[in-house]
């Protein structure tokens, strides 16, 4: 009987993205499988993934990742382990540790993550933290998972709720603004087409030249001449406490997951 290197419980978009990432890493299709009982999902993924299984039931496995919706966890846990996996990476929202070590069991090592909807482009960011078994080998395993769609930073379980109220909810907030600078871009006279493009490609490039130089408020000090026009532009954002607004808005999500996760 074939065991799988991972199975991946779940075949929504997270899940898939995270097959995806693995697979342009250097895994062979053949160290996956994919769990999905929505048989018109399951159709999708076969073609999406030539190669790896795709199957309605977990297999027998090493490892698994938990890419459900949270009220499924604690069965695709136990499913997971009964199928042999030793380590299981969890990416279910608000699931504690505590209750995915209780659905696995004792002899199996659990992971969380938080991710963000970037991930789907290669570009997420994610945060781990490991159940009380977890080693460094452990965590550099769900490291090596995760790290195939973006970045991955290691906290203690207490701090997923401020990585979900920033990287996760946080895409949000960026959306949010760039819908308003595309308005605004149709407000001053620009077509709707010409603001998109050049919004997004503000967003792109400004995104990338902080990745690159670091440093957002240098960055900001560069672009902003005496007198200028950002300077006027940023003198009304923070009338309107626009800095203010951001900061409220990562501690709303923040506390928002606390709530959850004691549900």
């Amino acid at each position: 009987m074939t065991s799988y290197r991972l199975a991946v419980v779940g075949g929504g978009n997270m899940g898939a993205a995270l097959v995806g990432g693995l697979l342009q890493a250097g895994w062979a299709p053949g160290d996956l499988a994919v769990v999905e009982v929505l048989p018109a999902r399951a159709a999708q993924l076969r073609e999406m993934f030539p190669g790896v299984a795709i199957t309605d039931a977990t297999p027998a496995c090493s490892a698994a990742l938990i890419a459900v919706k949270p009220y499924d966890v604690p069965t695709a846990c136990a499913a997971a382990a009964a199928a042999g996996a030793s380590r299981l990476l969890s990416i279910a929202a608000g699931i504690p540790l505590a209750a995915l070590q209780a659905a696995a069991g004792p002899n199996v090592v659990v992971v969380r993550s938080m991710p963000n909807t970037p991930a789907l482009v290669g570009e997420g960011a994610a945060a781990i933290a490991g159940g009380a078994t977890a080693g460094a080998d452990d965590l550099a395993w769900a490291e090596e998972i995760l790290g195939s769609v973006g970045l991955v930073v290691r906290v203690p379980e207490h701090q997923l709720d401020a990585v979900t109220g920033l990287a996760g909810s946080g895409p949000a907030y960026v959306f949010l603004i760039a819908e308003a600078l595309m308005d605004a871009g149709v407000l001053a006279g620009l077509s709707r087409a010409d603001s998109e493009a050049l919004t997004t490609q503000l967003l792109v490039g400004s995104a990338a030249l902080l990745k690159e130089r670091g440093d957002p408020a240098r960055l900001r000090a560069q672009v902003t001449s005496p007198g200028g026009t950002t300077a006027a532009g940023l003198r009304v954002l923070e009338e309107h406490a626009v800095r203010s607004a951001l900061l409220e808005a990562v501690m709303a999500a923040t506390r928002r997951s606390v709530e959850l996760g004691s549900h």
